[in-house]
């Protein structure tokens, strides 16, 4: 069995400018790109060739009903879930079998469904932990304060006491801190508040108006396409429709309205 190609080097990660400088990549460049993916649960196939971009600078919502394989997707994008066939691309280099810590490692961070927090540290504690990166916790908690004000009211709380909204803003202040180069986020509302998820999203949008390739996976189309410049609808692990948010509106409009389900994804 031949080894796993080492991960790629990618060059922007630590350039990108945090206050919205410097983008080295041109925007054509793709930070990921699957081709024609293939996956599975043992026997059981759950991605039938799936194909996805994501520029540098771009937001592209991966939009899906519970079991559309959009957690799967995002498995096999960040290496715990392996190809059965397809490639991976990472900045034009091919990752099919890099761990999952050398992904990562290279600038690809996941902001999980559930937020992720340690609930029982205190919101610099939770900060810290991504010192591992090499950035100073100084620097750390200053673009996270700057960014979420409301986390430096709670500096010194438990995270797990916090609200919903709250443990999101410190997850994604997190995930920021290791300066990824390509973020995921998976369910970035789930059970928050409008004006919350409103809140977040806004900082999603500044998120890649810095440079950073976003892939927002969503159930609530309307407010990921908000965001997004490209959408990807996905239905029992095949690519249903993609586009602008325009060109996709009608196909959400054409495939979910008037349904449960098309009220589930907030049509």
């Amino acid at each position: 069995m031949s080894a796993a190609p080492p991960p790629p080097v990618l060059p922007y990660r630590h350039s990108v400018s945090w206050q919205g400088g410097s983008q080295p990549w041109h925007a054509t460049e793709s930070v990921l790109e699957l081709r024609r993916v293939h996956a599975s649960y043992g026997k059981i196939e759950v991605l039938h060739g799936v194909d996805l971009t994501i520029r540098a600078g771009q937001c592209v919502a991966l939009l899906g009903a519970n079991g559309a394989g959009k957690t799967s997707l995002l498995k096999v994008a960040t290496g715990l879930l392996a190809t059965t066939s397809g490639c991976v691309h990472l900045a034009g280099r091919h990752v099919n079998g890099v761990t999952p810590d050398d992904l990562a490692r290279v600038g690809i961070c996941t902001v999980p469904e559930g937020r992720g927090v340690f609930p029982n540290l205190t919101v610099a504690e939770n900060l810290k932990m991504a010192t591992y990166t090499g950035m100073a916790l100084e620097a750390i908690e200053s673009d996270a304060y700057a960014r979420f004000p409301k986390l430096a009211q709670r500096r010194d709380q438990l995270a797990g006491t916090m609200s919903g909204g709250e443990q999101q803003m410190l997850a994604l202040a997190r995930a920021l801190a290791t300066r990824p180069a390509l973020l995921l986020v998976d369910e970035l509302s789930m059970g928050l508040a409008p004006l919350i998820v409103d809140q977040l999203f806004a900082e999603v949008a500044r998120i890649v108006s810095e440079g950073v390739a976003v892939l927002v996976i969503e159930q609530f189309a309307r407010k990921a396409l908000q965001v997004a410049e490209w959408g990807v609808l996905l239905n029992q692990g095949v690519v249903q429709a993609e586009g602008s948010p325009d060109q996709l509106d009608e196909a959400l409009n054409r495939a979910y309205l008037g349904t449960k389900r098309g009220r589930q994804f907030g049509l």
